[in-house]
């Protein structure tokens, strides 16, 4: 009996060393070193791989074909095994930028188990870190820095119009707990396969809010940032329905109305439950690819509630499916019901009608077209175009920009 046990323990002390060992040679390896000379340098441990590589943002981009055209994707690049089994690479110096990236190990996807900071966009995570180099540069912005900050809640709603109740994330300024003055709100739409989470996570709305505040670039606002998917209720595995598969779109089952045609629901919560301006020059609606959609949509049903509106790469559509093959153009000259609302919005004179996209963005012809409309007819606005494509990259400098714009 006592030799069994002597056995057991042996047996468990070498697993527990091999364990130890195991763990001791993956977390010793620091990944990413951001260099002083503004490279960075990435380190797996992977003493068995035959091959590895490292999928990035900060890498030249290829070009994959989609349903919707042609679109930018990551670039690739090859880790070099050095000793111990550590591979490595080295980028080229790096923009202040926040970036994202994965690695491959002899075919099989990985995120960096030395990098614990990752974000989710639907079913995939992957890893980030950030450059900055001096304060007000994007990395800068999209950082967590030493000034006031706001608090964000996740708040649950009743929405008549969609039959259930739904989350929302909120976001307030810093200070709105311990004032009584009234705020302007800023409601923040995000894309296909995004949630009320979004635009916290992936477009760090309340890191760029609290600086762009803090530095006086834009007013104290309340943010609000719902979950454009009409047929769920909150983010995936955080409602009734389970921990499901996140899809491109949402799909949980059929929704009763549009996120458009509910969206007042929205609006009045958010007015009956905070210190807002209830009227049309305290509020602005923004949103990227389907939120910019949804955007476009509202502008056109609400036309006097909202005087500012950002279209982020909008997915535009008047039907409810986005078609990349019919020219959007000839669908609003064909479309007299879309033609009359954007008359009565365009006469209402909103302060701020915004458009920005990427160069390569794949709906830009789509973008293109609704300017050359709105230009025809004379109708007020602005128009912003960056490189690079339909990327968060872009989103969170067009929020950037948006917000400063703001309640003048």
């Amino acid at each position: 009996m006592k030799k069994t046990i002597l056995f057991v323990f042996s047996l468990a002390l070498s697993l527990t060393a091999m364990a130890q060992e195991a763990l001791f040679n993956s977390s010793n390896v620091k990944s990413p070193i951001i260099n002083d000379d503004g490279t960075v340098t990435f380190n797996l441990y992977a003493p068995k791989a035959v091959k590895v590589t490292v999928e990035g943002d900060f890498l030249p981009k290829v070009i994959v074909d989609t349903p919707f055209g042609p679109q930018e994707s990551q670039g690739k690049a090859e880790l070099k095994e050095g000793a111990n089994g550590v591979w490595s690479y080295t980028t080229d110096k790096l923009q202040p930028e926040l970036y994202s990236y994965a690695f491959t190990v002899d075919g099989l996807r990985m995120n960096d188990p030395a990098n614990v900071y990752m974000n989710r966009d639907i079913t995939t995570y992957t890893s980030i870190f950030i450059i900055t180099e001096k304060e007000g540069d994007k990395g800068n912005l999209y950082s967590v820095n030493e000034v006031p900050h706001g608090n964000l809640s996740k708040v649950w709603y009743n929405s008549p119009q969609l039959q259930m109740k739904r989350r929302m994330t909120v976001y307030t300024p810093a200070g709105y707990e311990d004032s009584k003055e009234k705020y302007p709100v800023m409601y923040l739409l995000h894309g296909a396969g995004g949630d009320e989470n979004a635009w916290s996570e992936l477009g760090r709305a309340a890191q760029i809010m609290d600086n762009l505040i803090a530095q006086g670039k834009a007013k104290p606002m309340i943010i609000v940032m719902t979950n454009g998917n009409p047929n769920c209720q909150a983010a995936p595995g955080e409602w009734s329905k389970g921990m499901y598969v996140p899809s491109f779109m949402g799909h949980t089952g059929k929704a009763v109305n549009s996120m458009e045609g509910s969206f007042m629901d929205v609006v009045k919560y958010v007015d009956s439950h905070y210190r807002t301006i209830k009227k049309r020059a305290g509020r602005a609606v923004c949103g990227l690819s389907m939120g910019g959609g949804h955007t476009f949509a509202i502008s056109r049903l609400y036309p006097e509630t909202f005087d500012y509106y950002g279209l982020f790469s909008a997915g535009l559509h008047l039907n409810g499916t986005i078609d990349p093959k019919a020219p959007f153009y000839e669908q609003l000259k064909t479309t007299t019901e879309a033609q009359n609302q954007l008359e009565k919005l365009f006469k209402s004179n909103p302060k701020l009608y915004w458009i920005a996209i990427g160069k390569t963005d794949f709906l830009y012809k789509s973008n293109e077209d609704l300017r050359k409309y709105l230009t025809e007819k004379n109708y007020k606005y602005e128009y912003v175009e960056t490189d690079g494509g339909h990327i968060w990259r872009n989103w969170r400098i067009y929020l950037t920009d948006f917000a400063q714009k703001l309640f003048k």
